[in-house]
């Protein structure tokens, strides 16, 4: 199964894809959209309770968000619905539905590991 890279260059995130390069954002709403550059690993007690077999030794480690976001694959079905998403932002919101979608993705990758 093909995966798809993301690609971080000149100021803007994009994602491989077949047909070429699907834009997602300017790199500087990806960051904002996240709470900025870094990111620091953290556990709730109910997580740690919940699953006590989970390795939690690194909390507390900031990684940075470009590199996560240069570690990303995507699967063809996610390039394909990213590229089907508006890249323009509605005038009510602050993020375009491609960028949002991303995001989500990238805030997921975040929280429980890179995909």
């Amino acid at each position: 199964m093909a995966r798809y890279e993301t690609i971080v260059e000149d100021g803007t995130v994009a994602v491989a894809s077949d047909d070429g390069r699907v834009e997602v954002a300017p790199l500087s709403d990806v960051l904002d959209a996240v709470g900025g550059p870094a990111w620091t690993i953290t556990y709730t007690a109910a997580e740690k309770e919940r699953y006590p077999e989970m390795r939690t030794d690194d909390e507390g480690l900031v990684v940075d968000v470009v590199d996560i976001c240069n570690a990303m694959t995507h699967s063809e079905q996610f390039v394909e619905a990213l590229a089907a998403q508006p890249a323009t932002v509605p005038e009510e919101d602050t993020i375009s539905p491609r960028a949002g979608l991303f995001v989500g993705k990238l805030l997921e990758n975040l929280e429980h590991g890179v995909d």
